[in-house]
């Protein structure tokens, strides 16, 4: 039995101060901005750590320390995005919305195909969508069978959609948001080049499933599931009685989408990408210099381009609250609703601390510097092509290891992103590098209870599932080398 995320890391803690006696302490000269400079290691004073300091990490982890920031800032940011969705998931919004699709397509079930892997993956590039998609599957499943297709379509659509999307995490703050905030950057830092992983990720995915289903309409035994055929038929039982989305979800699910739509024109840094784009702050200053209604809105207010955690956890916040008036939510449901949706994330908002407590280890060891300079000595003959497709390839078997995307991003970004700079590789092409590694994964690993758990509700064993995967795989691993190449020389 595979332990949980949480001890892996901790394992990791405890593994890190055994090295602090072992690797030789060092340091660089940084620049005023803080950033290292290459050639200036040198070694310093020994400063193993002991049983204290392992468990003291976690919590220096959380609150953070003189040389090592806290994950307080993206652990609450995470705590408050649960609340936000719980609210949404009692609305019964997002579920009435992808109903309402499936029934307005009925009799051109194949359309859905792009149509709902387009919705699952913003739903996996913006919010991390994943265990939320478990209750389309009873939905999805009996219509795919039902109109010539196979359980393994609606797999394909939902788990593929959704993952694909987390593979080229555009906001998705558990996984975006943690690895940038790992490495002290903006989550809108080189979301161009993710949109871009998305697009053509996404359309291969699409193209991929959509074939396949093109394939059992044709030719029914030429599905992978033909031999249980029969049995899924008798064992799956379409659902007439679609509830259609009532007025109020369609304003919540608009409200919804304007969220994810605020925050990433909050992240993206504009001015840098071209600065003559300072649009936002010269309508911010107009705005807050407007008698009364400036003072009103708040003269603190941050404009779009210079937003981070502090800004959209203040937004999905606001928003929180906005959905439960539209919604008439009663005050005493929606506080509890947000609490509980809070509560069911609070497990990841631990991990970002756990994994945050390497880094405290490594830094208060003073072995970061001795581990980058060993880097810098092995990085010195690749090419930034080279290495970010090494680092890609090297999140490949880690994902396995460490599961969770925040604690992934959490344990490893403070070493792996600085490494990067060796290489004339930017740090947020190095967490592009780290989502589609972990992206990858989440696809297939029968560590995943969102994989196993969708596998099981469709009656589609594994094996099946990774011999129509194998192709798929090979191929988003080649588009994603080719993006990340290209945008490494860039």
């Amino acid at each position: 039995m595979m332990p949980t995320s949480y001890t892996v890391l901790f394992f990791i803690i405890v593994a890190i101060a055994i090295l602090t006696w072992l690797i030789p302490s060092g340091a660089y000269e940084t620049t005023k901005a803080g950033n290292i400079i290459a050639g200036t290691y040198h070694q310093t004073a020994s400063h193993p750590q002991g049983i204290w300091d392992v468990f003291m990490a976690p919590i220096r982890g959380m609150l953070g320390t003189e040389t090592t920031p806290g994950a307080m800032e993206i652990s609450f940011f995470i705590i408050v995005i649960g609340g936000f969705l719980g609210v949404i998931t009692k609305t019964g919004a997002l579920d009435a919305g992808i109903s309402s699709v499936v029934k307005n397509n009925k009799g051109r079930e194949k359309r859905l195909i792009p149509i709902l892997m387009i919705l699952f993956a913003l739903g996996g590039t913006s919010f991390g969508m994943a265990e939320e998609t478990m209750a389309f599957y009873p939905l999805l499943i009996p219509v795919m069978i039902a109109v010539g297709f196979d359980s393994i379509v609606a797999v394909g659509i939902v788990l593929i959609g959704s993952q694909i999307g987390c593979l080229a995490s555009t906001t998705n703050p558990f996984a975006t948001g943690v690895a940038s905030q790992a490495l002290g950057i903006s989550p809108g830092d080189g979301i161009i080049w993710r949109i871009l992983l998305l697009v053509v990720t996404l359309s291969a995915g699409i193209i991929y499933v959509y074939r396949y289903a093109s394939k059992i309409e044709k030719n029914p035994e030429a599905s992978l599931m033909y031999h249980q055929r029969e049995a899924d038929l008798e064992h799956f039982k379409i659902n007439e009685n679609i509830e259609s989305i009532t007025p109020k979800q369609k304003k919540v699910l608009t409200l919804f989408i304007l969220t994810f739509v605020i925050m990433i024109f909050g992240l993206i840094p504009w001015s840098s990408i071209n600065p003559k784009w300072t649009i936002f702050e010269t309508f911010n200053t107009w705005l807050t210099n407007i008698p009364f209604l400036g003072a009103l809105i708040g003269k603190d207010v941050a404009p779009f381009g210079t937003w981070y955690f502090t800004e959209i956890t203040m937004l999905m916040f606001l928003m929180a609250v906005i959905i439960g008036i539209v919604y008439r939510m009663k005050e005493e449901d929606f506080v509890s609703t947000f609490i509980s949706g809070a509560g069911e994330l609070l497990g990841v908002a631990l991990i970002c601390a756990i994994a945050r407590g390497i880094q405290v280890v490594m830094n208060d060891g003073m072995i970061t510097a001795t581990v980058l300079h060993w880097g810098e000595q092995g990085l010195s003959g690749l090419s930034s092509v080279v290495f970010i497709v090494l680092t890609f390839i090297f999140y490949i078997p880690m994902s396995f290891l460490i599961p969770s995307t925040s604690g992934l991003a959490a344990a490893t970004m403070g070493i792996i992103g600085p490494m990067g700079n060796f290489a004339g590789v930017p740090e947020h092409l190095v967490v592009t590098a780290y989502q589609a590694g972990s992206g990858i994964v989440n696809l297939i690993t029968p560590t995943s209870g969102v994989v196993m758990g969708g596998l099981a509700l469709a009656r589609v064993d594994l094996t099946i599932w990774l011999k129509f995967m194998v192709k798929l795989i090979v191929i988003l691993f080649i588009l994603t080398c080719l993006v990340l190449g290209i945008a490494a020389v860039m």
